[in-house]
């Protein structure tokens, strides 16, 4: 069962909205968001937080800044999702700019897993770093930290995950969620605090007069990079978030974006003049997880990094077809988990889900636990086989369950069965043993039975009510398509009773439709329906553009039909 339900738009913000020039359905859908002034939708660049307002940003900058003078090595230590790899990017364009001495290093994720680990340590090792810095990651990373010291290399961490009880001995950490930070945004991704970090080690610089006899670099080249990472993170879209990707969205539509987004662009047959946050959330992202679910996210990095169209173009395309074959192996592994499911007969049973199985790839188990999750409506894990008689699960959540917290208590009361977790509220990990599988799996569903209300078991949809016919148009669908939606700040669902005129299936998989209402008649499409519905219908939509041989026509993308 899904319940629909509707925002509720304060009638005076919207009002006031209005009466400051805010088009009138943008008023009120913005007004549903809790915006009452449209300087909260100003995102010129002089509205973010300042750099110096991020707890030991400036001591991260004179730490930088020392290194740089001194011409220390520098190593960054990524992550091997979208966020990591941006935010490598960005350090990496940065610092080279500033004239540093840098290169970068990623955990193999099937032998190193995740993070400042020892081994990944002794590898980065190898390479003499001076200072090691880590971007989205670091902050569980107490023995790699340890084992840096006693080898000799300084530590800068740069991270925006939860931190554990204790905090790594690092000689600096930058984390938005670290004990006593005040910043305003507890939401930027790990790109955004790199790229934070950055700005901070540029107005040090600048006051050292280091750039005296060589040209200031502009960061803000950097935003196609961080609106990037910020969307795919995941991460809520608060204003200081709505400017960064407002800003770098501005930059891709205007031309002025790295080689390297230019060539996944053209991979995907998609144009950045006219790209949106939808483009960079399900275009781009996942064809740069992909190196990171099936190969190596070097390939990603170097994508984003290199300054040879040809070479980006070369990239992109071997991303392309690894995304291609992600989603092959990701089918099967659906096909699997939903005939794992009808055995457990779980439709009425467990409100925590776990799933195993040997054959199972462990680079896209976190994309099944998110469709299996959509599919359910509960907390999915889905685990995978790793190395030495270990099984390593990726998890996604609803709303109601903060899925980290849960594995917390779990460690708590069975201290022996997580060897290692973390994560946010609404995705996870964990490894364990494979033989302790059966005991996660009953002890998960019985946690997140107690940590969610009954409610909580069903799905719910939250609209934005009708929308007058007459804004079912192309303008309409133009004036969406360019705002900031995103996380905490969704894109506009409508909803509305129809009749069916006429619909056929299409690839077996999608719905095509031709909806009334009164005398106007509307285009409609889902994508992989479940069912189709009777002669009159009621639909939660959104307003989409079609386009066909260069014929733009507007289109109600249907995601749920009742």
């Amino acid at each position: 069962m899904t319940r629909i339900t509707t925002r509720t738009a304060p009638a005076r913000s919207a009002w006031q909205l209005e009466q400051q020039g805010v088009h009138p359905l943008l008023a009120r859908l913005y007004a549903a968001r809790g915006v009452s002034d449209r300087k909260e939708l100003d995102y010129d660049l002089k509205g973010l937080l300042p750099p110096l307002s991020l707890t030991h940003a400036g001591d991260a900058a004179v730490l930088l800044a020392d290194a740089i003078e001194a011409e220390a090595q520098l190593l960054i230590i990524g992550d091997y999702d979208c966020d990591g790899a941006t935010a490598t990017a960005v350090g990496i364009r940065a610092l080279r700019a500033l004239g540093a001495q840098v290169d970068f290093l990623l955990p193999d994720r099937f032998k190193l897993g995740y993070g400042l680990s020892p081994a990944i340590v002794d590898l980065a090792a190898e390479q003499a770093p001076d200072l090691i810095i880590t971007v989205d990651n670091g902050i569980a990373s107490l023995d790699g930290v340890a084992r840096a010291q006693a080898l000799g290399i300084a530590t800068l961490i740069t991270d925006h995950h939860l931190p554990g009880d204790e905090l790594p001995a690092a000689d600096c950490i930058v984390n938005p969620n670290q004990p006593g930070c005040s910043f305003a945004s507890k939401n930027l991704a790990g790109v955004g605090v790199l790229f934070y970090v950055m700005l901070a080690l540029r107005a040090e610089l600048r006051q050292r007069g280091y750039f005296h006899d060589r040209p200031e670099p502009n960061f803000a080249d950097l935003l196609d990079l961080v609106a990037l990472g910020t969307v795919a993170d995941v991460v809520k879209l608060d204003r200081n978030n709505r400017i960064l990707v407002s800003q770098g969205l501005q930059r891709i539509r205007a031309g002025r974006l790295q080689p390297g987004l230019a060539a996944l662009f053209k991979a995907a047959g998609r144009d950045p003049k006219r790209a949106t946050t939808f483009d960079l959330g399900f275009t781009l992202g996942p064809r740069l997880n992909a190196a990171g679910r099936l190969a190596d996210m070097r390939l990603g990095v170097e994508c984003l990094i290199t300054n040879d169209p040809a070479r980006a173009l070369n990239i992109a395309q071997e991303l392309n077809a690894l995304n291609v074959a992600r989603r092959e192996i990701e089918a099967d592994m659906q096909a699997q988990a939903l005939t794992l499911l009808e055995a457990m007969d779980v439709n009425d049973a467990a409100p925590g889900v776990a799933l195993f199985d040997a054959s199972w790839h462990e680079g896209v188990v976190g994309i099944l636990a998110s469709r299996i999750k959509e599919k359910l409506h509960r907390p999915v894990f889905a685990f995978a086989p790793g190395e030495g008689g270990v099984i390593k699960g990726s998890g996604r959540s609803i709303p109601g369950l903060h899925l980290r917290d849960a594995l917390d208590l779990m460690s708590k009361r069975a201290p022996d069965l997580l060897l290692r977790f973390g994560g946010h509220a609404m995705a996870a990990g964990t490894t364990l043993k494979a033989a302790d599988f059966p005991r996660f799996q009953s002890l998960f569903a019985e946690v997140a039975g107690e940590l969610l209300a009954p409610a909580d078991l069903t799905r719910s949809l939250e609209t934005d009510g009708p929308l007058e016919t007459g804004y079912v148009n192309l303008e309409t669908a133009h004036l969406l398509q360019n705002e900031i939606w995103g996380q905490g700040f969704p894109a506009p669902l409508f909803v509305d009773d129809f009749d069916v005129e006429q619909q056929r299936i299409l690839k077996e998989k999608h719905l095509k439709l031709q909806l009334r209402k009164g005398n106007q008649r509307f285009e409609a499409i889902q994508f992989n329906f479940s069912q189709q519905p009777e002669a009159r219908t009621r639909a939660v939509f959104q307003v989409q553009i079609n386009e066909y041989q260069g014929v733009e026509n507007p289109q109600l993308r249907i995601e749920y039909l009742e």
